[in-house]
């Protein structure tokens, strides 16, 4: 759960670092409503860029900013885009939020939000004596740097060595400390190996656990679920919204669609991963290119009994697809041959990896459930291919130059070709199947509660209720927290 109890002696610390570094911490009402952004913000905002290192960009944690590199303010709805189906194949409507306008370039600076705030307000973080500890397999770290960086304060990012090369590059630049884990994105234990090394043998250590900490599921139930329904308020008209599909990693963004259900009761909640780390579908495991997902376990803030479905794809489809996107010969064919408009192909560079993974999830939901062009699902991108140039580069190292001739096959396997395979509609035992694979990460090696796993489970509507319920509270400790540090 998500603890609120004050640590005064450190609070008045943390109060004073943040008066030095003029930082004014945002509410979740804030972040849902950037309108809201205090007039003198806005005014500073006009002179940065969206990934610079400066504490107005806080209140660019919202899906709302407008799509411009430097300068931008805030728009009345998200970023977001509709594929058509002469892309996808199927009729139905596929409504994507866009992770791209965020800084730090991924929606994963929200869910460092979402950690890092309730213990600072509280004051059981102290930046002026911790080192702030991000374990990763990317965009996360990259996001609690970014925010530590804010508050001068040292972070430690944790990930695996074999991720992109320009998720290190950037980390270069912010943190204290990069520990680079053995393997590549499906290598969590690993990761966690090093947190406990870390815990041993350091004092001076805050350790932000993104699979663990509800600020990470609450930043994507409250703001993101919020965006999605207003994207749905603006599309919806007298279509029917279906679900959300997401691939999971930590299993944060899959938060909205606790949000979205609630809305919609009908509605499905599709959880993705990789063939070939089936960890949800087959209790499986194994090596995998979709970065940002599939970890091989099952995260502790992963609600699993509002999971209707697990949906796996094959990284082959997905680096395939990230060839036909972004290469010439790929783009001209879409225009050309499928009759893909122009204005759309060019913002197909708004997908990265696991954002292609998330379209593949929705065009295999439309065909289970055999959807029409009355049906909307929604998804995510949470971050686009420029965290993934290097990963472009070495196709091409790889496989040659990509020509037309790639490109039919590509569309026509890949895109078209998506079958019901791998897919698995959940029945109520297969939901406590999933579930009970949190025992063996999260009491057996971290040593968490089991009384508390049952409770996600047994009494699983009053468990997640009340995380839902608790953004009023940590606002309130951040006007607080504002009005303590005097700069409004």
């Amino acid at each position: 759960m998500i603890n609120l109890t004050k640590n005064e002696e450190q609070l008045e610390r943390t109060i004073q670092r943040c008066r030095e570094r003029k930082i004014i911490i945002p509410t979740f009402a804030q972040l849902k409503n950037p309108e809201t952004t205090p007039q003198k913000i806005k005014e500073e905002l006009k002179a940065l860029e969206l990934w610079e290192i400066a504490p107005q960009n806080l209140f660019r944690i919202t899906w709302k900013n407008e799509p411009v590199d430097t300068g931008g303010l805030f728009q009345s709805l998200p970023n977001y885009i509709e594929l058509p189906p002469e892309l996808t194949g199927v009729e139905s409507r596929i409504i994507a939020l866009i992770g791209k306008w965020f800084p730090t370039g991924a929606h994963k600076v929200g869910a460092t939000f979402g950690c890092l705030v309730p213990p600072l307000v509280t004051g059981q973080f102290d930046p002026t004596k911790h080192k702030a500890v991000w374990p990763s397999t990317g965009n996360y770290c990259r996001g609690g740097a970014y925010d530590a960086t804010l508050l001068a304060c040292e972070s430690i990012a944790i990930l695996p060595e074999e991720m992109s090369q320009e998720r290190f590059d950037w980390l270069s630049t912010v943190a204290g400390e990069i520990i680079k884990t053995p393997g590549g994105e499906s290598n969590i234990k690993e990761i966690y190996d090093k947190v406990w090394e870390l815990r041993r043998t350091r004092d001076d250590i805050f350790v932000f656990n993104q699979f663990s900490e509800f600020g990470n599921y609450l930043f994507h139930y409250d703001v993101t679920g919020n965006a999605m329904s207003e994207v749905l308020d603006k599309e919806l008209g007298n279509d029917k919204y279906r679900g959300v599909c997401l691939t999971t990693g930590s299993a944060g963004t899959i938060a909205c669609g606790d949000f979205m259900k609630q809305q919609y009761p009908s509605s499905k909640i599709a959880a993705g991963e990789a063939v070939q780390c089936p960890t949800l579908w087959l209790n499986g495991y194994g090596a995998h290119r979709i970065e940002g997902i599939g970890d091989k376990h099952v995260p502790w803030i992963h609600n699993v009994r509002n999971t209707d479905m697990i949906i796996a794809i094959d990284d082959n489809d997905v680096m395939n697809l990230m060839r036909l996107f972004n290469e010439p010969a790929g783009q001209n064919y879409l225009i050309n041959d499928v009759g893909v408009s122009e204005e759309l192909v060019s913002k197909l560079d708004l997908l990265g990896i696991s954002s292609i993974a998330n379209v593949l999830m929705s065009i295999k939901l439309a065909k289970y459930y055999e959807l029409t062009s009355n049906d909307v699902i929604l998804t995510v991108f949470t971050d686009s291919m420029e965290m993934y140039e290097s990963r472009l580069r070495e196709a091409q190292e790889a496989f040659g130059e990509y020509t037309e001739k790639d490109a039919i096959k590509d569309y026509h396997r890949y895109m078209l070709g998506q079958k019901t395979d791998a897919f698995i509609e959940l029945s109520h035992y297969e939901r406590k199947r999933i579930h009970h694979l949190k025992y063996f990460t999260w009491i057996e090696q971290q040593m968490f509660d089991v009384d508390e796993l049952n409770r996600q489970w047994y009494y699983y509507e009053d468990y997640w209720g009340d995380i839902q319920k608790v953004t009023p509270r940590i606002d309130e400790l951040i006007i607080e927290f504002n009005d303590r540090v005097g700069l409004l």
